[in-house]
């Protein structure tokens, strides 16, 4: 079964982020050992008990690691971070929640998040979330000139 740490260090190896934002014990560890082995990368540490307070961030991030967080913030609290990063913060995002009716899967559907991994065991079940912005929103094959009732007009006119 996959660890946490290992699903973490996973998904940054695959980013090569040079910029990273972290939440949470087991996201800043991996996030420490990243930023360890590659000096030129540089880390924001967001405060578990108020993440909130550091938004707007100075530049945008390549990642955000969220690990032990949304279970101890309001479900309110929690969206406005889920929303922060991914509107105004950093091109990718991966969080690791442990199941508990707070969070439900449509919670991060309804965000924009994709369902990665069942991480954890039985005694400690966790999901990694995962959310993309260049995969986000893929492209349609209708939304081009071509399809449209008088494509000689696009771009032309608009009504």
């Amino acid at each position: 079964m996959t660890t946490p740490h290992q699903a973490l260090a996973r998904i940054i190896d695959t980013c090569q982020p040079g910029t990273l934002v972290v939440c949470g014990k087991v996201a800043g560890q991996v996030g420490d050992h990243w930023c360890h082995h590659h000096s030129e990368s540089a880390m924001t540490t967001l405060d578990t008990d108020a993440p909130n307070d550091a938004f707007p961030l100075s530049e945008t991030q390549d990642l955000a690691l969220v690990t032990d967080t949304l279970e101890h913030l309001s479900h309110e609290q929690g969206e406005i971070l889920l929303g922060q990063l991914r509107n105004y913060g950093t091109h990718q995002i991966a969080v690791v929640v442990a199941d508990s009716p707070q969070w439900a899967f449509t919670d991060f559907i309804g965000l924009g998040f994709r369902r990665q991994a069942e991480l954890g065991d039985e005694t400690n079940p966790l999901t990694l979330y995962t959310y993309n912005i260049d995969s986000y929103n893929h492209k349609r094959a209708w939304n081009n000139p071509d399809n449209w009732a008088n494509p000689e007009m696009w771009g032309k006119a608009w009504w």
